[in-house]
């Protein structure tokens, strides 16, 4: 019997083979137009150190479609290695933004990890939390996933949160943003792709292989 069954599993290895060659997609090189668009004013959303990379997606708590795409881009993010910096950031066009400055609070506060995905669930699965919530329904939601109501109210009126606010503006009309999720690599790229793995595909192929300026 030890014959057939070894003769099997050479023949099912060699049918494997031929199907992983196909499934590995070929590196990406990326081309204008097609994989991205450059941005007319370059610039990191925030500095960077010699040798890394920043990749942001600017996203919005009440899109539906930035809800779809949050894990997913947590797992890549995931994976990533240590000089690629991925960074998140609503597009802060409306300054009383509950929803925009509660990320920003939550970031301050380290508790980013804890909000961040449950709020879309909240928002669109659960729908726990209204899409226009007031300051305190936030705070109170934020309290039960253990985030410290008295310090997250007093961050969220909190002149570094304004500040962050206006950064994000600045940042989502500097890259030209046209709708939400965008990712944006090296401040100098927005990433083109018509699904979430060609988006994130054509991502790491910036980051692999930048375009010359």
């Amino acid at each position: 019997m030890i014959r057939p069954i070894a003769a099997c599993l050479a023949t099912l290895l060699s049918l494997l083979l031929p199907l992983a060659a196909v499934a590995a997609e070929p590196a990406v090189t990326p081309v204008e137009g097609v994989h991205y668009e450059r941005v007319d004013t370059p610039g990191t959303f925030q500095p960077v150190k010699p040798g890394e990379v920043e990749v942001v997606e600017i996203f919005a708590y009440t899109c539906h479609h930035c809800a779809d795409f949050a894990p997913i881009i947590e797992a890549w993010k995931a994976k990533q290695p240590k000089n690629v910096r991925v960074r998140y950031t609503p597009a802060g066009y409306d300054p009383t933004d509950t929803l925009s400055r509660g990320f920003f609070a939550a970031q301050r506060l380290g508790a980013l990890p804890r909000t961040h995905l449950p709020t879309f669930r909240a928002l669109h699965d659960e729908r726990t939390l209204p899409m226009n919530p007031s300051d305190d329904e936030l705070a109170a939601y934020y309290a039960g996933l253990g985030v410290d109501a008295r310090q997250f109210r007093a961050a969220l009126d909190g002149p570094d949160v304004v500040r962050d606010m206006q950064a994000a503006r600045a940042f989502a009309m500097r890259v030209g943003l046209q709708g939400t999720p965008t990712l944006v690599v090296g401040g100098k790229w927005r990433v083109r792709g018509d699904s979430w793995e060609s988006l994130l595909r054509n991502a790491a192929a910036l980051v692999a292989h930048p375009p010359a300026d």
